[in-house]
């Protein structure tokens, strides 16, 4: 409805239907054309134009929302709580913002004074409806000086389905306080005076808050409004109503901290090379073995590599052994005194280090380190396995590598085999920075130089620095430190063929950041 539009009554007010040619009082209307001032009908618009105009709105709605940034990877630290200053802490981390294509298990680092032997290894793994489980760091304040302490955390992925290994770093703060901190008794004159009390802390600030049984002398309630943050402590007594008639319902409700540490990624992707003969575990068999060079010189490449009893079918460990007697291998006999996992050999942040996790124990230069204990390596040193019984398998380690470990055995068993342990995707140090001779024994030294890298095995030539894959193709009689007929095989022990094969372990690269 319109009102009326006659040019020779400009002030008529009455109202005139669609299709009218007059209006109540008779003034004509004119036709064909709009009617001036009259207001548009939101009905009247064509369908035909409202329906592209919402989809083109939509469409712009979708684009903003595609280009809004991606979610960067962060750690969301909770649960911390000064106030338990002298005992035990509780720290819950959760992982957030990685990337869609990281695998489904993370290695998480942490390094600090505040943990126990100063670093602790733990892993984030992604649920079902793709969260990341959170973990929890646990230590205690008890003893420790007040302060600020620092936590290094790293996150590993490892490489995996051709992806490239990647690693984030995020440094965390956390501060100690002193349990008696205190801003003297100024607040005890102020409660004197008054009921309503609002404490704030900033910038690292410690406030205490005493005297409140002076501020409930007059009766009624007392109402304290409490604000720490960055990093600040507010501490309140409440020691005045541990007993007597000047005690109440006390209504607590202090919040623990919780912020965001921002990952850092410190390694850029790269597009892994091919080897040609990829493996994890190989052996290289000597025609004619040696003093130095035995029949067989098993080849393991693991982030950790498990040492454990021989067994034909379903192997708990990766590097099998076996007592060695008068007439060679006995399966049966002592060996069944070795466990199916009897320690891990890993390479650490400051070398390589061996724990015993067996139910025999195992003996270090004649001392049992404990278990679950890891030891350092050290050139020279003599393994022991078992602890009851001498005499099953005794190894020494023969040469001590920034990248590489080698065992030889020095009982029945060492004409027959010896082994050398390699640091996942970890290149040997260029020549005149390491003296490979000084860090080995005589019956090490002369072996060839051997290395992990591109998912295989690799051999490094003093001289002229050139680098060779093995692969049962390679003439290895050609490359410097092999003497006589050697082979490679892809498998650690080739004699074993026709029995079951260790426990397969992924190779990934070393987390020696």
């Amino acid at each position: 409805m319109n009102r009326c539009a006659s040019p020779d009554h400009p002030h008529c007010t009455h109202w005139v239907l669609p299709g009218e040619t007059q209006c109540a009082h008779g003034h004509a209307q004119p036709q064909g054309e709009p009617t001036a001032g009259a207001a548009t009908d939101a009905f009247e618009t064509p369908s035909y134009d409202t329906i592209p105009e919402l989809r083109s709105a939509r469409g712009n709605a979708n684009a903003v929302r595609a280009a809004a940034p991606a979610p960067r990877p962060h750690l969301h630290v909770s649960g911390y709580d000064p106030r338990a200053a002298g005992g035990r802490h509780a720290v819950k981390l959760e992982l957030r913002g990685m990337p869609p294509d990281a695998p489904a298990e993370l290695a998480l680092l942490l390094q600090s004074d505040l943990l126990a032997d100063s670093g602790t290894r733990m892993a984030f793994r992604r649920g079902p409806g793709g969260d990341w489980r959170p973990v929890f760091i646990e230590f205690s304040s008890r003893g420790r000086e007040h302060g600020q302490y620092r936590i290094d955390a790293e996150v590993h992925a490892q490489a995996f389905a051709g992806a490239a290994a990647r690693a984030w770093a995020a440094t965390l703060v956390l501060l100690v306080p002193r349990p008696d901190a205190t801003l003297g008794d100024i607040h005890q004159t102020f409660l004197s005076t008054h009921k309503n009390v609002r404490m704030h802390a900033d910038d690292g600030a410690i406030t205490r808050l005493q005297g409140l049984a002076q501020g409930l002398a007059a009766g009624g309630t007392l109402d304290i409004d409490i604000g720490a943050r960055n990093a600040s402590i507010a501490q309140l007594d409440f020691a005045a109503f541990s007993g007597g008639d000047g005690g109440g319902k006390v209504n607590l409700a202090l919040p623990t901290l919780a912020w965001d540490e921002d990952l850092v990624e410190i390694g850029l992707p790269a597009v892994p090379s091919a080897h040609p003969c990829p493996a994890s575990s190989a052996c290289l068999v000597q025609a004619e073995p040696d003093a130095g060079f035995p029949r067989h010189l098993r080849l393991f490449a693991l982030d950790e590599c498990v040492l454990g009893r021989f067994e034909t079918a379903h192997a708990e460990a990766d590097l099998l052994l076996q007592h060695h007697g008068e007439h060679g291998p006995d399966a049966g006999g002592l060996t069944r005194r070795l466990s199916g996992r009897h320690a891990t050999v890993r390479a650490g942040r400051h070398g390589f280090e061996i724990e015993d996790v067996s139910r025999y124990g195992l003996l270090l230069d004649g001392v049992w380190p404990g278990k679950h204990k890891p030891v350092p390596l050290r050139l020279g040193m003599r393994i022991e396995l078992t602890a009851s019984i001498r005499g099953v398998v005794t190894l020494v380690v023969t040469a001590l590598l920034d990248h590489a470990l080698v065992l030889h055995r020095v009982d029945a068993g060492g004409g027959a085999e010896c082994f050398m342990l390699l640091a996942p995707e970890r290149a040997p140090a260029p020549p005149g920075t390491e003296d490979s001779a000084a860090r080995a024994l005589p019956r090490a030294a002369a072996m060839p130089l051997l290395f992990h890298r591109d998912g295989g095995f690799w051999h490094f030539d003093r001289a002229s620095g050139q680098e060779t894959p093995l692969t049962p193709a390679t003439i290895l009689e050609r490359l410097a430190g092999f003497h006589g007929a050697v082979r490679f095989t892809g498998r650690p022990r080739p004699e074993d063929a026709h029995h079951a094969e260790p426990r397969r372990t992924i190779a990934a690269p070393l987390l020696n950041a």
